[in-house]
């Protein structure tokens, strides 16, 4: 697939059959604090400029779905994470976008 954002993408629809099945992740919102107030998912927000000094705040351990508004800094942010220990993080591909696009159209594109 040539327009994979990082190695380790996910779509939308794995990310939607996790929730479905009540699967033990953590979903990481890397958006800045004004985008999370116009949509979310109910991740948790630590916005890409502030990772680095947050992964302690993150299980090494846990399975991260990782996502921002298109999924490139939801890739970069994927790309610390597994630099630093975290074999298990995913970068929701396409973002919040594919999943309103995909998954939940009443959510507010932006």
């Amino acid at each position: 697939m040539a327009d994979r954002q990082s190695p380790y993408d996910i779509p939308v629809e794995e990310l939607a059959r996790l929730r479905e099945e009540g699967a033990e992740f953590v979903l990481v919102d890397v958006r800045e604090p004004h985008e999370y107030e116009i949509c979310n998912l109910d991740g948790v927000l630590i916005p890409l400029k502030s990772l680095p000094g947050r992964l302690g705040e993150l299980d090494r351990e846990a399975y991260l779905v990782v996502h921002c508004r298109s999924g490139a800094r939801s890739a970069k942010a994927v790309e610390l994470m597994r630099a630093s220990g975290f074999e298990n993080a995913w970068n929701l591909e396409g973002g919040i976008l594919a999943w309103i696009d995909r998954i939940d159209p009443s959510l507010t594109r932006y």
